[in-house]
């Protein structure tokens, strides 16, 4: 389906997936936003649409505040298309550091601190080793040695369970009050799906072959792996370790990276990322038409 020209735009669609995969292979992008999944999966949550301005496609969104964006361009001339958009007056998200010194050289661009993608080693996040990781892996030994548990590819038949998982994790979540987690059900659920239609890979934990846990990602460029969504039972210790763990060391073995995406300024989640220290943050800006003088 044609994509159209700026202003009009139209919704993402499962049948875009080519067009845009190729995008992003070109582009290699650092920025957990940047693959068909996620942007297919949060289209209802970020209203996000395909536009046209010159050469270049890109996508309007808007914020979890509802606030509107577009996000870096995925071709073309990309920095044509992004003056001429700030230009208009429209606001610019997901932009990083390569981008800005790319295409906005001396621009000013506030830091969205809620929104850093935390980057890790896999290796690091795999084996749990060292005393900066010694909490961790007691936590998933106090798991190991108190569950019968299996962890295994995740595919169609733990689709239910899965579900299960998600639908108690949200009620949980909704038990503690509002937070913008919440925004990820639906596309959790979608997830789980259409994994296979969408190029994601996944593990599920179960314990006494009931599915407690589960963990969704995919390739983000050559070197990083990226992990779109982790849900378990939050009343098991040690549960997100392991599945955190075994994410790490049985998917995506080639790739020297993990990103585990932004906290969305949660504080126990900016605490529990923190925590596994990252190995940078990767630093998205915002960036609004310069004023005069």
């Amino acid at each position: 389906m044609e994509i159209p020209r700026y202003p009009d735009s139209r919704a993402i669609l499962l049948e875009d997936k080519p067009l845009l995969d190729r995008f992003f292979a070109e582009l290699q992008p650092r920025i957990s936003e940047f693959t068909f999944a996620n942007l297919f999966l949060f289209r209802a949550v970020h209203d996000y649409r395909l536009t046209q301005l010159g050469d270049a496609v890109l996508a309007l969104g808007r914020g979890w505040d509802g606030s509107p964006y577009f996000l870096p361009p995925f071709s073309g001339d990309i920095g044509a298309a992004t003056r001429e958009l700030l230009a208009r007056g429209l606001t610019l998200y997901g932009a990083d550091d390569l981008f800005l010194a790319r295409h906005l050289p001396g621009v000013e661009a506030v830091p969205d601190r809620d929104n850093f993608d935390y980057l890790h080693l896999r290796e690091e996040m795999a084996l749990l080793n060292g005393k900066n990781y010694h909490k961790k892996k007691n936590r998933v030994n106090y798991f190991m040695v108190r569950h019968r548990f299996s962890v295994e590819p995740y595919e169609a038949r733990h689709l239910e369970g899965a579900l299960a998982v998600l639908d108690e994790w949200h009620r949980v979540r909704l038990a503690l009050g509002p937070s913008a987690l919440e925004g990820e059900v639906d596309g959790a659920a979608e997830a789980l799906r259409l994994y296979g239609e969408l190029g994601l890979s996944g593990v599920v934990l179960l314990v006494d072959g009931e599915v407690k846990g589960f963990a969704l990602g995919e390739r983000l460029n050559r070197e990083t792996a990226v992990c779109h969504f982790e849900k378990g039972d939050l009343f098991l210790e040690g549960l997100y370790q392991l599945l955190n763990r075994e994410f790490c060391r049985l998917l995506f073995t080639d790739c020297l990276y993990v990103n585990r995406e932004q906290d969305l300024g949660e504080p126990s989640l900016r605490q529990a990322k923190l925590s596994y220290h990252p190995l940078e943050l990767v630093r998205k800006y915002r960036v609004k038409k310069q004023s005069e003088g």
